[in-house]
């Protein structure tokens, strides 16, 4: 018959104790992944609404570089896309897509008139609501 022997002096965990250190990095984690979700979103915000600033001076950097007599007349007949395009060489690292230079989850809306020169709007998609910045 073989028996086994514990050696003298040989250390372990018991059951109890790693029991214990996964429930407290349970709720460390229970804790913390709410607040990691939370600064993600508020980051996404920030960049759309850095975004929509940087959209903002391209309009007035254009219609600097331009003139607003020689740009206001073409503006309205373009769509967002159209628009875009034109700011394109007014904004660095610029996409070629609207859609991929403002972040998932947010819309922004361009001035459809330099006359009265206007901020674009941005909104949040997921409540359909107009973020002010």
């Amino acid at each position: 018959m073989i028996t086994t022997r514990l050696r003298k002096g040989f250390r372990a965990f018991s059951l109890v104790e790693v029991l214990a250190a996964v429930s407290i990095i349970g709720i460390i984690a229970f804790l913390a992944i709410p607040n990691i979700v939370a600064i993600k979103q508020d980051s996404e915000r920030n960049l759309a609404i850095s975004r929509a600033e940087a959209v903002n001076m391209a309009i007035v950097s254009y219609m600097q570089s331009n003139g607003k007599a020689a740009v206001a007349p073409s503006w309205s007949g373009l769509d967002d896309q159209q628009r875009y395009t034109l700011l394109i060489p007014y904004l660095s690292f610029a996409p070629a897509s609207l859609a991929d230079f403002i972040p998932a989850g947010y819309g922004i809306t361009l001035p459809t008139n330099l006359e009265a020169l206007t901020k674009s709007v941005l909104t949040d998609l997921t409540t359909e609501t107009a973020i002010a910045y």
